[in-house]
């Protein structure tokens, strides 16, 4: 399950500004990153890859690993605590953890109950956590929306509608879980961004498109969005795709005010990835020597 760089291909860890600028931070030829989270003092960004866990310093463009123990090797699935000093990760074992975001000791927050789990959310009061489970790890079975308490404990179910669904994070006033899902349409992968109340009422599409839009990303003050944007036709969120990064108000989510074209995918924007300030985001292009320039 572990991501590599394809010959010829590199990693580019980007951070997009809400003008429309962006700016190249870290790139490698050797080492895939993913998912970018960022730190609450808004000084590094914090990403996987290799299975384990990364720091960038914003200031210097420094690579470091973060020392971890008892997790086993890490997906792209992973979420900073609130208060900014731990860490909420998933592991390929299908369970998630949470350790000291400086480093130090795992512990195990989800059950043996038949399920993997992918976080997501973590609400603003650090007290639970949204995740996608897939029952028994099988990939043919659509992801269903579930809650738990951050320090574990029984689990609550979501009814999200027909298809698969993924992605679900709170919103920063903790009232509504933002997510992807299948249920407006019979178009098999046709993946379209929705919410709805963090009690489980309310279901609502956020905008209606041809393409497969995945992971809706709130600012921390709730009035812009990311999401990435796949090709028509597109099945799931697969790495190595010509996709759109693009920014949108939550007051109108069907008017982009940028968008960022790149290769990528998986990977690419999965988790939220905006600074403290509502200003910038970061996001993960993985370009290939004879991908097309506009693309990268």
């Amino acid at each position: 399950m572990l991501r590599t760089l394809q010959s010829g291909q590199r990693c580019e860890v980007w951070i997009a500004s809400v003008t429309g600028d962006r700016e190249l931070v870290f790139a490698s030829d050797e080492l895939l990153l993913e998912a970018p989270n960022w730190t609450l003092d808004g000084s590094a960004l914090i990403l996987n890859g290799d299975g384990v866990l990364w720091r960038v310093e914003l200031g210097s463009g420094h690579l470091s690993q973060v020392p971890l123990s008892g997790i086993p090797e890490l997906n792209n699935d992973h979420v900073l605590a609130p208060d900014g000093t731990g860490i909420f990760l998933s592991a390929n074992d299908g369970h998630i953890y949470r350790a000291p975001l400086g480093g130090g000791e795992g512990r195990r927050v989800t059950a043996d109950d038949g399920f993997f789990h992918f976080l997501h959310g973590v609400s603003p009061d650090g007290g639970e956590l949204a995740y996608v489970g897939i029952e028994a790890g099988n990939f043919t079975q659509p992801g269903r929306l579930l809650t738990l308490p951050a320090d574990g404990g029984p689990p609550s179910w979501f009814d999200t509608g027909d298809g698969h669904c993924d992605g679900p994070e709170y919103s920063p006033d903790g009232k509504w879980l933002y997510f992807n899902t299948e249920a407006f349409t019979s178009a098999p992968g046709h993946a379209q961004l929705a919410r709805m109340r963090a009690d489980g009422r309310g279901r609502e599409q956020l905008l209606s498109s041809d393409t497969v839009d995945w992971f809706p990303h709130l600012s921390p003050d709730g009035r812009l969005a990311s999401y990435i944007r796949f090709p028509s036709g597109t099945q799931g969120h697969p790495a190595d795709l010509p996709v759109d990064v693009v920014l949108v108000s939550t007051d109108n989510w069907a008017a982009p005010l940028q968008t960022w074209a790149l290769f990528g995918g998986q990977g690419t924007l999965n988790v939220n990835s905006w600074a403290p300030d509502s200003t910038r985001f970061a996001y993960v292009a993985y370009p290939l020597a004879n991908s097309n320039p506009a693309k990268d």
